[in-house]
C-alpha cells in the first residue's frame, strides 16, 4: 500500500481536507480576463543553469508562441543563477530593499524561503485556480508540501521534484563481495552499511600487509543535513515538531542523536566513510569511496571511469540502489527540489501565472525537463520510467534511466518527509548538517595525524568514538541546535 506523506504542520486527516475541498472548478471564470490583444506579462525568477536553464528557456518561448498567444500571456523567464541567489532576490524585491528589482509574478522557491514571504502577506492561494480533479493528477506529497500556515491554502505549486538514491562502483565491488561474501542487501540500514563499509576498509587494508593501517573508505553522502533529518524523523524524535497551528517546537532526543552519530560519525572517524571533493561523485572518480548517496540531480554526475593518484584511468559499471533505513524502522526518504510560487497581486495575473504552470507540468513537457536533469516528474501518470525513456528528447543514459527508476519505487514505498517551515528553519537546517560533519572531518584528521605519527590505532580512536566521547559532542550540538533555532 502506497505510504502517505508525513508533514510536520498539520495533521494528515486536515491537509486532505485543505487541499480537495470547495477549490471549484479552478477556472472561476479567470479566462475572461485575458485578452490576446493586450497580452498580460509573467516574469519569473529561477535558479536553473546549463540544461536545465536551455531547457526552460525553449519550453518558456514554445508556451508565448502556442497557448500564450492564443490567451494573451507573455512570459519573461530569468536565472537567478542559485538557490541561496534566488532567495535573497525575492526576499530583498518583496521588502522593497533598497536598489531592489521589482517582484516577479512567479519564483522558484524551497518552503522555507516561501514561509517567509508568506509571513509577509505576499503569495497568493492558489486553490482558486486549480479544480480538484487537477490536483487529483499530481502526487499528493508534493501539493501537500505547499499547503501550510494552518489555512488550507496552496503557497507552492510543484513543478519538478527529487530524492536521494544510492549508487554503487560496481566494478570494485564485484571483487570485495567475492571475497566477503556480502551482498547489496547487506547495506539496507544505516547500521548494515557501517558493518558492510568496516569489512571494506579491513579487506582494503589487508591488500597490503606491509603497510599497516591504509584501508580504504567504502562510502560518502551529499547532504549531511538530509541524513541527519530524516533520520531524526524515521527514529521517532524529529529535530522540528509542529502542532496543529502551525509552531513549530526544535531540540534534539539524546538516544536518537546517538543513533545517527554511531552510524556517521564514528565510521567517519575510523576511516570507513569520507568526504574529500566538493561532491561524492567527485570521490568515486578519484577512488577514494566506491558507494555515494546523492540527490536524483546528482547522479546525472556519477562518473564512468575511476582514476586512482597518477594510474591510468580505469571504466567502471554501477547500480543504483535504494537509500538505507535503520533497522527496525519504517522507510522514509526526503522530497526535494523546488517548486513555483506566485506572489500576490491580482486576478489576472496570478490566474495568468496558473496557466503557465499548469501547461508545464503537463505529462510529456514536464518528462522532457525533467528526465535529463534528474528531477521526477510531478503528475502521477508522469512517474514511470518507459514514458520517461520515451518522452526524453534524446537518449537518457542508463544510470540516470535507473536512478529515476529506484526513485519511483522510492516514492512509492517509502515515507516522504520535509521538515516544517519556520523563521529560523534555513539555518537550523544548515547548523544540523554542518555540525556532524565538520566535526567528524575535523577529529577524523587530528586522530589519524596521531595514528601516523606512531600511537596505537585502536587506543585513539577509542578516544573519539566512546560514550563519553559522545556526550561531550552532544552537549555541544544541543546548545548550538537551540541556539540557531530561536
Amino acid at each position: 500500500m502506497r505510504k502517505k506523506f508525513i508533514c510536520g504542520l498539520a495533521a494528515a486527516a486536515v491537509l486532505t481536507a485543505a487541499l480537495f475541498s470547495g477549490c471549484g472548478d479552478g477556472k472561476g471564470g479567470y479566462d475572461k480576463l485575458l485578452d490576446k490583444n493586450d497580452p498580460v506579462t509573467i516574469k519569473i525568477w529561477h535558479y536553473y543553469n546549463g540544461v536545465q536553464q536551455t531547457q526552460f528557456d525553449e519550453m518558456v518561448s514554445e508556451f508565448n508562441d502556442t497557448v500564450g498567444r492564443e490567451k494573451g500571456i507573455y512570459v519573461e523567464a530569468y536565472s537567478k543563477n542559485s538557490v541561496s541567489e534566488l532567495a535573497g532576490s525575492v526576499l530583498a524585491s518583496v521588502n522593497k530593499d533598497p536598489g531592489a528589482e521589482d517582484a516577479p509574478d512567479i519564483f522558484g522557491t524551497y518552503v522555507e524561503t516561501a514561509y517567509q514571504i508568506d509571513k509577509l502577506g505576499k503569495l497568493a492561494d492558489l486553490n482558486a485556480y486549480f479544480s480538484d480533479e487537477e490536483k487529483a493528477e499530481y502526487v499528493e506529497e508534493y501539493i501537500a508540501e505547499g499547503v501550510f500556515g494552518g489555512d488550507g491554502s496552496m503557497k507552492i505549486f510543484p513543478t519538478a521534484k527529487s530524492t536521494e538514491v544510492m549508487i554503487l562502483n560496481l566494478t570494485d565491488w564485484e571483487d570485495f563481495a567475492d571475497a566477503k561474501g556480502v551482498t547489496y542487501d547487506d547495506m539496507a540500514t544505516w547500521e548494515g552499511l557501517t558493518r558492510v563499509a568496516e569489512e571494506y576498509y579491513n579487506y582494503t587494508d589487508a591488500l597490503t600487509p606491509e603497510v599497516e593501517n591504509d584501508g580504504r573508505a567504502f562510502f560518502g553522502r551529499d547532504s549531511m543535513a538530509n541524513y541527519m533529518i530524516i533520520g531524526a524523523k524515521q527514529l521517532g524524535h524529529p529535530f522540528a515538531n509542529a502542532d496543529k497551528d502551525g509552531n513549530v517546537n526544535v531540540g534534539a532526543d539524546k538516544d536518537t542523536v546517538k543513533k545517527l552519530w554511531d552510524n556517521f560519525y564514528v565510521p567517519y572517524v575510523k576511516g570507513y566513510y569520507a568526504s574529500e571533493g566538493r561532491f561524492r561523485s567527485d570521490d568515486v572518480k578519484t577512488g577514494t569511496v566506491i558507494a555515494l548517496i546523492c540527490s536524483t540531480t546528482g547522479a546525472a554526475y556519477y562518473p564512468s571511469e575511476v582514476t586512482i593518484g597518477d594510474e591510468d584511468a580505469y571504466p567502471i559499471s554501477n547500480i543504483v540502489l535504494k537509500v538505507p533505513n535503520f533497522e527496525g524502522t519504517e522507510p522514509y526518504a526526503v522530497q526535494q527540489g523546488a517548486g513555483m510560487s506566485v506572489i500576490r497581486s491580482n486576478d489576472k495575473k496570478e490566474y495568468a501565472s496558473t496557466v503557465f504552470l499548469k501547461w508545464f507540468t503537463e505529462e510529456e513537457r514536464n518528462i522532457r525537463f525533467s528526465a535529463h536533469s534528474g528531477y521526477l516528474p510531478v503528475k502521477k501518470a508522469a512517474n514511470d520510467t518507459g514514458k520517461i525513456s520515451e518522452g526524453a528528447a534524446s537518449k537518457i543514459s542508463g544510470t540516470m534511466l535507473d536512478t529515476l527508476g529506484i526513485a519511483i519505487e522510492e516514492i512509492g514505498e517509502y515515507e516522504l518527509y520535509t521538515s516544517p517551515p519556520f523563521d529560523k528553519s534555513a539555518e537550523t537546517r544548515d547548523f544540523i548538517g554542518e555540525f556532524i560533519e565538520k566535526s567528524a572531518k575535523d577529529d577524523h584528521a587530528a586522530a589519524w595525524e596521531r595514528i601516523k605519527a606512531g600511537e596505537e590505532r585502536d587506543k585513539v580512536l577509542e578516544e573519539y568514538t566512546s560514550d563519553t566521547a559522545f556526550d561531550a559532542w552532544y552537549d555541544t550540538f544541543e546548545k548550538g541546535l537551540d541556539s540557531v533555532s530561536k
